[in-house]
């Protein structure tokens, strides 16, 4: 399946790339022939998308199209050691950026995870089951994540309406700031 909602992604069925879905890092980056084989599905995607004229043109455009695959829902161990239940998630989904797997699921990804889900018939709607959806937890390597969107079929095609995420956020640093009494008298 091939989306551009977020970011332009291209999915791929686990299984017929010899893969599970609950594959963490060190399973897909240390793995050259693995790493080549994503490198050139990614390629031949971004020229069917149109994002490139000629496949020589890929080596130079590595942000997009991202690389994703899918599977239904299996148990699996993230990357923390915690237990993820296949009856937790819907779908599990592993994705690259930049050339490697990625240790969770990059924002941008997981709206054209939302999108994909809510399409029948693409490859992420039927690795969550299949049917009409307005949204899915997925599983990735670190854990999993709630996502939804809306679409429409038109003339034209599938038109992505909403998509909806939620995001963890953390205190990422704290400390002091000293500013001199004389530039506050002086304000």
């Amino acid at each position: 399946t091939l989306i551009n909602a977020g970011i332009p992604t291209i999915f791929v069925d686990a299984a017929s790339i010899g893969y599970q879905g609950t594959e963490l890092q060190d399973d897909i980056n240390n793995d050259s022939q693995a790493l080549a084989m994503f490198e050139t599905i990614r390629a031949y995607g971004a020229l069917k998308m149109g994002l490139i004229q000629d496949l020589s043109e890929a080596q130079t455009r590595q942000h997009t199209p991202k690389i994703a695959f899918v599977s239904k829902p299996k148990t699996y161990t993230a990357s923390s050691g915690k237990t993820v239940a296949a009856s937790d998630v819907d779908v599990l989904v592993r994705a690259l950026s930049m050339g490697k797997l990625h240790h969770a699921m990059m924002g941008t990804a997981a709206v054209a995870i939302a999108a994909a889900a809510c399409v029948p018939g693409t490859l992420v709607n039927l690795a969550a089951g299949g049917g009409e959806k307005t949204s899915v937890i997925f599983g990735h390597p670190s854990g999993t994540l709630k996502v939804g969107a809306s679409a429409s079929e038109t003339t034209q095609g599938w038109v992505v309406e909403k998509a909806v995420m939620g995001r963890s956020a953390r205190i990422l640093m704290e400390g002091w700031v000293r500013v001199p009494a004389e530039t506050i008298s002086n304000s």
